[in-house]
């Protein structure tokens, strides 16, 4: 590990609680890195998937830099990293840059979603008007996940195999555009986006619930 690595630089030299916070977390692909271990520890590689603009020196050093931080914790023997409590903490932040970003213009979601990304997403973009109580699998192939909606909240968990009534299959803008967009799934499944095993009905409900909405728009 380099020197750079071991010491976060000091950005902002100022007793503001937000500059220490982006003293730490504050580079580029940072807190990017921190939404790909949210859910599941992972190796270098599979991180690495979730950020395809990322170099694998610049990854390496950003986990360098979130370990000594103590956000990430790394097994050097397994060769896996996983967030720290502190890591875990900033899942909130991420919530919060999600609903911020749905306030003002120029998001494309035909970009590149990394399914833990879609995953977040999804727990801040449930229709409270939709909602009801339901479970869902979803399989990406490299990651599989379970989610469940209930009393108005989103609870989702990586699992080997999603235990649910049916199973939604894709990559991950296949599966953002199954959830967002204004195809129905089976004509989704017509065209090779993605592909539903087991109860089509809930799984069509399912995705019904969520939908990406502009703060203050009308209902």
């Amino acid at each position: 590990m380099t020197e750079q690595a071991k010491t976060p630089r000091l950005r902002y030299d100022e007793g503001c609680l937000a500059a220490h916070a982006l003293n730490l977390i504050g580079d580029r692909w940072a807190l990017l890195v921190v939404r790909e271990l949210v859910f599941a520890p992972k190796r270098f590689q599979m991180i690495r998937a979730g950020l395809p603009g990322i170099t694998a020196s610049v990854l390496t050093g950003r986990l360098g830099q979130l370990v000594e931080a103590g956000v990430v914790a790394h097994d050097a023997r397994l060769g896996i990293y996983s967030l720290t409590e502190a890591g875990h903490g900033l899942l909130p932040v991420l919530e919060a840059l999600c609903r911020w970003a749905l306030m003002v213009p120029g998001h494309d979601p035909s970009r590149f979603i990394s399914p833990t990304a879609l995953m977040i997403s999804m727990g801040v973009n449930l229709l409270p008007e939709k909602a009801g109580e339901a479970v869902a699998g979803f399989d990406f192939g490299s990651e599989a996940f379970e989610m469940r909606v209930g009393e108005g909240k989103v609870v989702t968990r990586a699992v080997e195999r999603p235990e649910a009534p049916f199973l939604l299959k894709g990559h991950g803008n296949g599966m953002a555009s199954a959830v967002y967009g204004r195809l129905s799934l089976a004509e989704l499944e017509e065209n090779g986006r993605v592909s539903v095993r087991g109860d089509g009905a809930a799984a069509q409900r399912f995705v019904d619930m969520f939908g990406l909405r502009r703060e203050g728009a009308a209902t």
